[in-house]
């Protein structure tokens, strides 16, 4: 008995040596480094240097171009960890602790009847201030009714945020996901990184 479990550590650690075990080490040091920060009552904390991550895209859905009443009239300016970036574009899996964070960014002053603007480069919609903070949380324990992801408002206003928030319910955030997202609840079709 004791012959065959030694045989079997030995194994797993030729697995591992090999890189064939799918314990990762970004799974392995997910809650204690780059993973979400809670607060005792269970509210995400507003991760730090989050516009240091794996920038994804910006989305743009102005008022303009839907009759004056745009959900999110902003850039959706979306950024995710590092470690949860890489992890990803090698499983092809968003692993346990990923943050999805889309900080809002308000258009420059239109000029023109559709909200559109001139600059240097051309006729278009332009950034201007920040305006809110939205993020998803994978983590199949705390949300395994919203298919393993929870979803936070921060605030949709100017800077300062608010320091944490508390998930919003399924029917806020997730269900829209639910219905509509490509893969494991993410757009991942406006976000090119994500596949080259």
């Amino acid at each position: 008995m004791k012959k065959q479990m030694v045989a079997g550590l030995v194994a797993l650690g030729l697995l591992s040596a090999n890189g064939l075990l799918t314990v990762t080490k970004a799974d392995a040091e997910n809650a204690a480094s780059w993973g979400p920060k809670w607060t005792a009552d269970d509210q995400l904390i507003l991760p730090e240097g989050y516009r240091e991550w794996v920038y994804l895209g910006s989305p743009l859905t102005p008022h303009a171009l839907n009759d004056g009443a745009a959900g999110f009239p902003e850039f959706h300016n979306v950024y995710v960890q590092p470690e949860a970036f890489r992890e990803y574009r090698k499983t092809g899996v968003f692993p346990e602790g990923t943050i999805m964070l889309k900080e809002l960014q308000l258009t420059q002053p239109g000029t023109e009847e559709d909200g559109s603007r001139f600059e240097v480069s051309g006729r278009g919609y332009f950034p201007g201030a920040f305006n809110g903070v939205d993020a998803s949380v994978k983590d199949s324990k705390r949300f395994p009714d919203a298919q393993n992801w929870g979803y936070f408002n921060f605030g949709h206003h100017a800077p300062p945020y608010a320091a944490s928030a508390p998930a919003a319910p399924v029917a806020a955030c997730a269900q829209c996901h639910i219905d509509n997202a490509d893969e494991d609840m993410v757009f991942s079709r406006f976000y090119a990184p994500l596949k080259n």
